[in-house]
């Protein structure tokens, strides 16, 4: 009997994506804001800037949650001019159903967009559905199951108006609380990885990605097979070291201090261990305030 609500599809092998990942905010410095208003209200205010070019792009979010009615609205606003409205109803019409309603609008362009959505989850199973309206229409969706900590899912995209099959995709997997490992087969079974994560002890975690294309022509310069590994590792409870190497011999380097409540700072770099002069390096910053 299953005892667990199992991850969606685009979650299976996200404790290693996240350990290999996140908190490496290479190449930019990025700045983020996040408030509550009294009545409930969140805003988000993100911005960031490539070092190379010098671009700053930024984004406004606001969201609201109706915890008694399980509605959540949240409404975005880039600098590119781009307006989102996501409208999220869950646990109201059945337990375990959400339905998604999500609108985009892009003034300058013209360009309209509109998707709705259904997620039901229970024990021992979690699926998702969306209707892209005006690409396509294009229909998504993924399943996965769950027994004693297995995990078997597959997600699949097709082309309404074309009747035609877009992209399909498969995966299975096994999560205990110290450890996972994951296989895909992406892109249409194209492009195949496996994932590990392990948490060594309360301080220390470690993770590694391996990647085959099938359809990438091997060279010299770059083995048929992408492998990439790192840890973390807490220095306190306020801080915190992160590395990796890839089999391309860049190493990665990230370090993340929570300066007080409500502040954090990360600071990383990418190294290619091959090259000596600068520009085949890439440092970048974080900065995260929460009030």
């Amino acid at each position: 009997m299953a005892t667990f609500v199992p991850v969606p599809f685009a979650d299976l092998g996200k404790t290693a994506n996240d350990l290999l990942g996140k908190d490496f905010p290479v190449g930019h410095t990025k700045l983020e804001l996040k408030t509550v208003a009294p009545n409930g209200v969140t805003f988000n205010v993100l911005g960031n800037q490539d070092n190379k070019s010098g671009h700053i792009a930024g984004e406004l979010k606001t969201k609201y949650v109706d915890f008694k009615n399980g509605l959540t609205v949240t409404e975005t606003w880039t600098t590119g001019n781009l307006l989102t409205t996501q409208i999220e109803l869950e646990n109201k019409v059945a337990k375990g159903l959400k339905l998604d309603i999500t609108g985009g609008f892009l003034p300058s362009e013209g360009k309209k967009s509109a998707k709705v959505g259904v997620q039901y989850k229970q024990l021992g199973f979690n699926s998702r559905a969306y209707l892209d309206l005006f690409k396509g229409p294009t229909f998504t969706g993924d399943v996965v199951v769950g027994r004693e900590g297995f995990l078997v899912g597959g997600d699949l995209a097709y082309d309404i108006g074309g009747s035609y099959i877009t992209r399909f995709a498969a995966a299975a997997g096994y999560t205990a609380p110290e450890y996972s490992v994951a296989l895909h087969a992406h892109n249409s079974f194209k492009v195949f990885s496996a994932s590990y994560y392990h948490r060594i002890n309360a301080d220390l975690e470690a993770g590694a990605k391996a990647v085959w294309d099938s359809k990438a022509v091997p060279s010299a310069a770059k083995a048929p097979v992408a492998l990439e590994v790192g840890a973390k590792l807490y220095l306190d409870r306020d801080a915190f070291v992160k590395a990796k190497v890839n089999n391309a011999g860049v190493l990665g380097l990230g370090y993340t201090q929570a300066l007080r409540k409500g502040v954090k700072v990360s600071i990383a770099g990418l190294f290619d261990t091959h090259k000596l002069d600068q520009a085949a390096h890439k440092i970048g910053v974080s900065f995260v305030f929460e009030a």
